[in-house]
């Protein structure tokens, strides 16, 4: 049986049978108490042994971590609980010996449990984490599908990406120390595997297209990679992304889409997770709680990236960064939008030649139809856009930004054969789960974190 089911379904009386690890156990001299969780539930149930027990010795020995198998009945707790267990039976399932790095003394820093991230999700932080992780997974999908939308599986192996080749990794089954060469010197990628370079994926997005030229609504959810060399607390080389794409779909439409799934993730989160959402509140971030169920319930403000410098250049604020109509906005730069609005806000038509070749040139052909969503405590959640349909700005576009047209020619096909306005965005998971959780760092709401100089386990 499940603890989380025991809570659900049982009452006093009831005998039950459960199997899990010991949080803590406090022995004394004629009576002890065990503090028992299975996973199943975020909550314990304390076990209160005599030494009526045949093993009560060996009980009282027992060190935290230990796995066991208890047999016993439920009684009213004399404690905070509706009830505790009296144990007929305490079985040793697996030894945890005397060296076990989570000791019930001191909380141990996320710093000092990333270098025993194989153990960290034990504790309760990360039980908090991990849970919250699962049901917003679960929340994305029961949103999407239940709008209509495809789930689509694009590839991990690609030949081209909307990232650029400079930022994907590179894989090959040549042997590195007897590289073939062709008659220019250069590697002979057409004695590789694929015959031709190929790279693990930064981006569903181009494949996601293809689809949903056919399916009108898809979305993609899965692992994506970049070989960015930056150690911020918000940047990692292995991470997910979800990208939906929606065929007829206008930058208008896809802000309602966008605003519309964060609230229903927001909530859908509230709603599972309460007793984690409480624990992280307390524990990790004051106010997140009240943090999300603002998000759920506030209208989310939309302003143009020239509005947003106005606003800036005008704010009685001295700046690291000063801001320009020409360039991106800067970390403080966010903040200071998302707390003079007081809300999320959505900043739309961007200057094109800061942002990539795939976007829809705006009629002014200075800015471009695409939207970065900011949100406060974290700034940019969201970035999406419009797509170019035109294949003459289209080809403009690829030309200003390097991009090899050969490799992408089934995608421009995609605008030949029956093509329409459409549009998609990307959100980043961790990104996510950094909002919903309160946790600072990227490399605590991944369970195997590979970050520069780290690729542990």
């Amino acid at each position: 049986m499940d603890l989380c089911d025991v809570f659900k379904t049982k009452k006093i009386g009831d005998k039950i049978e459960l199997e899990g690890w010991i949080r803590n156990n406090r022995d004394q001299k004629e009576f002890g108490f065990i503090d028992f969780y299975d996973g199943t539930t975020f909550d314990t149930l304390q076990i209160v042994y005599t030494n009526e027990l045949s093993n009560f010795d060996e009980v009282c020995h027992m060190l935290m971590g230990s796995a066991i198998k208890v047999v016993g009945t439920l009684v009213e707790s004399n404690g905070k609980q509706e009830y505790e267990l009296k144990p007929d039976k305490i079985e040793l399932v697996g030894e945890c010996l005397g060296d076990y790095p989570l000791q019930a003394k001191g909380r141990p820093t996320r710093e000092f449990l990333r270098e025993i991230a194989y153990l960290r999700p034990r504790t309760k932080t990360f039980q908090a984490v991990f849970k919250i992780r699962s049901l917003a997974a679960q929340a994305i999908h029961e949103y999407f599908q239940s709008h209509n939308y495809v789930y689509v599986h694009t590839p991990l192996i690609t030949t081209t990406d909307c990232e650029g080749s400079d930022q994907m990794f590179k894989i090959t089954t040549l042997d590195m120390a007897n590289v073939p060469k062709d008659s220019d010197g250069n590697v002979d990628y057409s004695k590789d595997l694929f015959n031709k370079q190929t790279y693990i994926t930064g981006s569903g997005q181009l494949h996601g297209e293809a689809f949903a030229m056919a399916f009108k609504k898809i979305y993609t959810f899965g692992p994506t990679f970049r070989t960015e060399n930056s150690n911020t607390k918000t940047h990692a080389n292995e991470f997910w992304m979800i990208e939906p794409e929606i065929a007829f779909c206008d930058l208008n439409g896809l802000m309602d889409i966008e605003e519309e799934m964060l609230k229903y993730v927001v909530k859908y989160v509230l709603d599972k997770a309460p007793t984690e959402i409480d624990f992280c509140d307390k524990f990790i971030q004051n106010g997140l709680k009240e943090k999300l169920e603002k998000l759920v319930n506030s209208n989310f403000v939309r302003i143009t990236h020239k509005e947003a410098i106005d606003i800036l250049l005008k704010a009685n604020q001295k700046w690291e960064f000063t801001p320009n109509y020409d360039s991106d906005i800067a970390k403080e730069h966010e903040k200071y939008i998302t707390e003079y609005y007081n809300a999320p806000v959505f900043i739309t038509n961007w200057p094109k030649d800061i942002k990539a070749w795939y976007m829809k040139v705006n009629d002014d052909n200075k800015t471009c139809a695409a939207v970065d969503l900011e949100v406060p405590g974290a700034g940019e959640l969201m970035g999406g856009s419009q797509r170019e349909i035109d294949m003459d700005i289209l080809m403009q576009r690829i030309k200003e930004n390097n991009v090899d047209a050969s490799v992408i020619d089934w995608y421009l096909n995609l605008r030949k054969f029956g093509g329409c306005y459409h549009s998609g965005f990307g959100m980043g998971f961790e990104r996510l789960i950094i909002y919903l959780t309160g946790i600072e760092n990227i490399r605590d709401v991944i369970p195997f974190p590979r970050t520069p100089g780290s690729c542990e386990y």
